[in-house]
């Protein structure tokens, strides 16, 4: 029993705290260093916590943490909120439409798509995980937060995945403000080769991004006069999932 009563309490104070290090973690808690160290790895292998891949480790929540705790709170899901707008997004725009959550503070998780019927469409795996600079989604939610939160990306290393992923930190803070001017954000080809994006954030309480959903396509369909179409329609969507949560 002590040693489940000690995980919670790891768990609740990495929750308030994180991204937070194993000695300050141990000093919130009031257990020995080495006890904190077991408790977080044991976490860590159940899928609540993951470890940052900064030179000295720290921890932030998973998504499998987050999903829970908004069930918990009471809160419709996510999945359940989004479904009907994006069918209908679906069904607008003949394209594949994602729905992806945070996973921790700097990557997002896909946890639900509804498919096109196009013969030469996108897929993502349920479950894949990216940075948030380099997906539309991930930059929509990102332009939600605050200037820390881009700059706490900034700091963590800008990842290069494809060739016209963003890396250079004041380019990135000017698509940021552009985002947030326009509502939404567009990804060419910046995490997966030939494959683009129209993204959105879906706001919870105080206006912090919960979610975000975008319409995804190859670069064969995609036609730049259409952006502000397609970034229109990713807004509505995003605004009626956000109507749903909090109904």
């Amino acid at each position: 029993m002590q040693s489940v009563l000690r995980s919670l309490r790891v768990l609740e104070a990495v929750s308030e705290h994180q991204p937070i290090g194993v000695g300050a973690l141990s000093r919130l808690v009031d257990l020995p260093t080495s006890t904190v160290q077991r408790v977080l790895v044991t976490l860590a292998e159940a899928g609540w916590l993951r470890p940052t891949e900064e030179e000295q480790t720290r921890w932030n929540l998973t998504a499998k943490a987050l999903i829970v705790g908004r069930r918990a709170v009471g809160e419709v899901g996510v999945r359940e909120a989004a479904a009907e707008p994006m069918a209908a997004l679906r069904d607008t725009t003949q394209e594949t439409i994602h729905l992806s959550v945070l996973d921790g503070l700097e990557r997002i998780v896909l946890i639900d798509r509804v498919d096109c019927d196009q013969p030469v469409r996108t897929y993502n795996r349920l479950g894949s995980s990216g940075p948030l600079h380099v997906t539309a989604i991930g930059r929509s939610m990102l332009a939600a937060m605050g200037d820390a939160d881009v700059e706490r990306v900034i700091a963590h290393g800008l990842e290069r995945v494809t060739e016209n992923t963003i890396t250079d930190p004041a380019r990135l803070r000017e698509n940021i403000r552009e985002t947030r001017e326009l509502g939404y954000a567009v990804n060419i080809g910046e995490n997966r080769a030939n494959v683009c994006a129209i993204g959105a954030p879906v706001l919870g309480p105080g206006r912090r991004p919960v979610a975000g959903v975008a319409i995804s396509m190859p670069d064969i369909r995609f036609d730049h006069r259409k952006v502000p179409h397609w970034g229109d329609l990713a807004v509505r969507t995003a605004a009626e999932i956000s109507a749903n949560l909090t109904s």
